[in-house]
């Protein structure tokens, strides 16, 4: 049975404390259906929904059959979603509300088996709600989140390009993103200053044909390659090994001495981290 995280599409008060989180909540019906019909969606699948303020998405889930589990990091908004489930239980078939928050949950445990991943994202921890999700890669079969453009970009973009960086590398070690929607502000309250994206991750990513044995030590190796992206590998990497140990390993990988981190694909990362450490 496939699992879907839902994390965030509904349409909320402006006024709303979840404002104070970072998230704009996507009110326009128009979007939310067309997001809705992005996603891979099969009868009798569980979905777990983080975010679900009113139950606007929660319903539309619940109509198609399937079970959902609606997570709410706002008391409030949890609580007015139980009563509404409470008063109107045939409109909410087998939903079950779940107050509290992604960062602090093992969403491994909401269901059994594979499950895949939505999220409208609050912009400012898009990162670290990715990097979560992935300490769950086995169990997750995509995962699809509305973010900000920039981001979105970065995640998606490949080596050489100028917004390829950590993120980039992380997101496609686990996954193979892209970027499925482009979303205006308008589709929002409050509107965001910046473009929107829905990027899709279908997993695994490069992570299945590498086979990093340290995938924790190995992602810190690439966030360090990345560290001051105008310095190259060896500057970045000489508190990891001596310089001259670097060259060697940069040699050993077909790489220049003055090779930067955006010009390297996962795999030259794999073979320079098993050269290095």
């Amino acid at each position: 049975m496939h699992l879907l995280l839902l994390f965030r599409i509904a349409t909320l008060n402006p006024t709303m404390a979840r404002q104070r989180m970072g998230q704009h909540f996507l009110a326009d019906a128009s979007w939310q259906q067309r997001i809705l019909d992005t996603l891979p969606r099969t009868p009798d699948e569980t979905w777990i929904e983080i975010g679900a303020g009113h139950g606007e998405m929660t319903h539309l889930l619940a109509a198609e059959g399937s079970r959902v589990v609606a997570i709410e990091a706002d008391a409030r908004l949890a609580e007015g979603l139980a009563q509404s489930l409470r008063a109107e239980p045939e409109k909410w078939p087998g939903v079950e509300v779940v107050a509290g928050d992604v960062l602090k949950l093992d969403i491994g445990k909401l269901a059994p088996g594979k499950f895949r991943v939505y999220g409208n994202l609050p912009y400012y921890i898009t990162s670290p709600i990715l990097h979560h999700l992935f300490g769950y890669a086995e169990r997750i079969t995509s995962i699809h989140v509305v973010m900000q453009l920039e981001v979105a970009e970065r995640i998606v973009a490949r080596p050489g390009r100028h917004e390829y960086a950590y993120l980039s590398a992380a997101c496609q070690f686990y996954t193979k993103p892209e970027i499925a929607l482009r979303i205006p502000p308008g589709a929002f309250r409050p509107p965001p200053r910046v473009r929107s994206a829905l990027v899709s991750m279908t997993l695994p990513g490069e992570r299945a044909s590498l086979h990093v044995a340290d995938e924790k030590r190995f992602l810190t190796f690439v966030q360090a390659c990345f560290g001051q992206k105008r310095k190259t590998l060896r500057n970045n990497l000489r508190a990891m090994a001596p310089d001259q140990r670097i060259h060697a390993a940069l040699a050993a990988c077909g790489l220049r001495p003055d090779a930067r981190a955006e010009q390297l694909t996962l795999a030259h990362f794999a073979a320079l981290f098993a050269n290095l450490i």
